[in-house]
């Protein structure tokens, strides 16, 4: 079933990015912003890669007796 927490991390998990890069982008540091962004993305991907597995893993055992 759905957990609602791996939500909440995934959106907080975007919140901080864009507050991250905010302030890099704001002190004029655009490249380690750029390089934060495209870590978070990996981390949030991860994330979503493992619940469309279980979502997988689930649907072979409803359909296999």
């Amino acid at each position: 079933m759905l957990d609602l927490s791996i939500l909440f991390k995934i959106a907080g998990a975007g919140i901080i990015l864009v507050i991250l890069d905010k302030v890099l982008t704001s002190s004029g540091k655009s490249e380690i912003a750029a390089i934060a962004n495209i870590a978070g993305i990996v981390i949030i991907l991860i994330m979503v890669i493992s619940l469309i597995s279980n979502l997988f893993n689930t649907v072979k055992t409803m359909f296999l007796f």
